[in-house]
């Protein structure tokens, strides 16, 4: 089967997830992928571990499908295998403060003058141009400052996800802008830099809640789990675990009232449109809390679904391990890697491609795994690569 990006050679310097997972993508459909990372291992690595060496369980789900190089481009020596690394490749991902790029000679002006046509795709927290462009920050932060902290959890307590979807956010966006510069690149013959920042995907994701306080001056407040713009749409607890409900439009609204068996909600003004019920949609949660806290999760459910009302389950981790759809779809692929005393479960390509769809083809790499395979398709010796390592330079 015939990869989209077979042939495309990328070079990951990425850290953390925003850089690492847009490389990941593009690994996934076909590329071929070199993390590049320090000689003792860069940080990233090492977040939520699970062997006995420390490999983290982000890691070797961002890992997958790259070969894996340790480096000190900070070295005479390691500036040189960059610039052959470079000479080889398309696309440099990085996500890197600008002096540090410059510094390791991965500024796009640099890169230019070894590879006229490279894509320089670059990842940073607030990105150039602005007065905030030499922070630095992690996913929080695109939380924290674009209102969507301010909008979750109460008006005395903020609260962040737990899940990184700024950071996951920004990498398929800057993986999506990648390969809108290799289709361009193979109109025109020219490269490009792409730019992604978490402060950009924050404000995309709450872009709507800022375009209705500036027409309206509305002054939202956050209100737990609950929607301010439709409803009923909630967390409600059952005899035996929480689930979700959401419903929007008049017809999910119409279901539910027949649902209760009480048509007065479809009568009454204060819910006669998505507006207007999330307006007073605490009224609304509060009876359907009543209703769920006399059935079980399995009734309330049963009872949603034959009502074609959108709700499912509030799952535990392990609750998701168990999920009978996951398993169904073959949504987690079990991998072995080295000191790991189970398979991880790591998730297929989410966007599924019925002709050319990406796939998992190796596990993540321990650390330097494919460094003496790398150099030596550069042109270096093995004496050469051995006085690499006995100068840490690899």
């Amino acid at each position: 089967m015939s990869k989209v990006l077979e042939g495309i050679r990328v070079l990951d310097f990425g850290r953390y997830i925003a850089g690492p997972y847009c490389a990941t993508l593009l690994a996934d459909l076909g590329a071929d992928v070199i993390r590049i990372e320090k000689v003792d291992g860069s940080e990233d690595r090492f977040v939520s571990p699970v062997t006995k060496t420390g490999d983290g369980a982000m890691f070797l789900q961002l890992g997958r499908n790259k070969r894996g190089l340790t480096l000190n481009p900070m070295k005479p020596e390691g500036r040189e295998i960059v610039k052959k690394l470079v000479a080889t490749a398309d696309v440099v991902v990085a996500n890197l403060p600008p002096d540090t790029l410059s510094a390791m000679g991965l500024d796009y002006e640099s890169l230019t003058q070894i590879k006229p046509d490279i894509i320089l795709t670059m990842i940073s927290a607030f990105g150039r141009g602005g007065p905030y462009s030499n922070r630095v920050g992690f996913d929080g932060l695109g939380q924290a400052m674009s209102g969507n902290m301010y909008m979750s959890g109460t008006p005395d307590q903020p609260v962040k996800a737990y899940a990184p979807f700024i950071d996951f956010g920004t990498a398929s966006l800057s993986a999506f802008g990648t390969l809108a510069a290799l289709y361009e690149r193979k109109k025109t013959g020219r490269g490009q830099i792409v730019e992604g920042a978490l402060f950009n995907t924050a404000l995309t994701m709450m872009n709507a809640t800022a375009i209705e306080q500036q027409a309206l001056q509305v002054n939202r407040t956050a209100t737990l789990n609950r929607s301010q713009t439709s409803g009923p749409a909630d967390t409600f607890q059952t005899k035996d675990g929480w689930i979700l409900i959401q419903t929007v439009g008049g017809p999910l609204f119409k279901r539910w009232a027949e649902l209760m068996g009480e048509d007065h909600w479809l009568e009454d003004p204060r819910f006669k449109d998505d507006i207007s019920r999330g307006d007073n949609g605490e009224i609304i949660s509060n009876r359907l809390a009543q209703w769920c806290a006399d059935r079980t999760n399995e009734q309330a459910l049963r009872e949603m679904e034959n009502a074609r009302i959108p709700a499912g389950p509030i799952l535990s981790p392990q609750d998701v391990l168990n999920d009978p759809h996951i398993a169904a779809k073959g949504l987690f692929q079990p991998v072995e890697f080295p000191g790991l005393p189970n398979t991880a479960h790591i998730l297929q390509t989410p966007v599924e491609l019925s002709d050319t769809p990406g796939e998992i083809r190796r596990r993540a790499p321990t650390l330097g795994e494919h460094t003496e395979a790398i150099l030596q398709d550069l042109g270096y010796t093995d004496t050469e690569i051995a006085g690499f390592h006995d100068q840490r330079i690899v």
